[in-house]
């Protein structure tokens, strides 16, 4: 009897969780990374406008399988005019799933991207101009789609 309760005391049982808050994280900083996408959340006006990972990072859906170390994603990104999509999904798939194993040594289930919309280089162009036209000082700011 003795000898069991020095066994279980050496041998301890580790127990950890990892929200979703922490894939989300990981992931946003994978696809911060990578040229000629954005979340469906984040554009280059929220670049020029100081909003950070709060609001983009509600792109990405994470969904966790709670009997085994298993997380699947749901990513909405807008991509650049001309980019192969194929290419650029298995690119961002790959790199996520890299990453997400190596940080918390889950597996993927799935990276399910959804392509929201295409961005043009001229209407980059144009957002950028319009978005240095803003004029921030007491609580002025101009109607950007105009």
């Amino acid at each position: 009897m003795k000898q069991e309760v020095e066994e279980k005391i050496q041998s301890p049982h580790y127990i950890q969780d990892i929200e979703s808050k922490v894939f989300q994280a990981i992931t946003y900083q994978v696809l911060k990374e990578i040229a000629s996408i954005e979340l469906v959340e984040g554009s280059i006006l929220d670049s020029f406008l100081g909003v950070e990972g709060a609001e983009k990072i509600k792109a990405i859906h994470v969904e966790l399988d709670e009997t085994n170390p298993f997380v699947s994603f749901k990513i909405d990104l807008n991509i650049l005019y001309g980019v192969s999509i194929p290419e650029k999904s298995e690119e961002i798939q790959n790199k996520v799933k890299v990453k997400v194993e190596e940080l918390t040594g889950y597996q993927i289930g799935f990276i399910h991207l959804v392509f929201k919309n295409i961005v043009f280089p001229q209407s980059l162009d144009s957002m950028i101009e319009k978005a240095s036209q803003v004029d921030l000082s007491e609580g002025n700011i101009q109607d950007l789609a105009t």
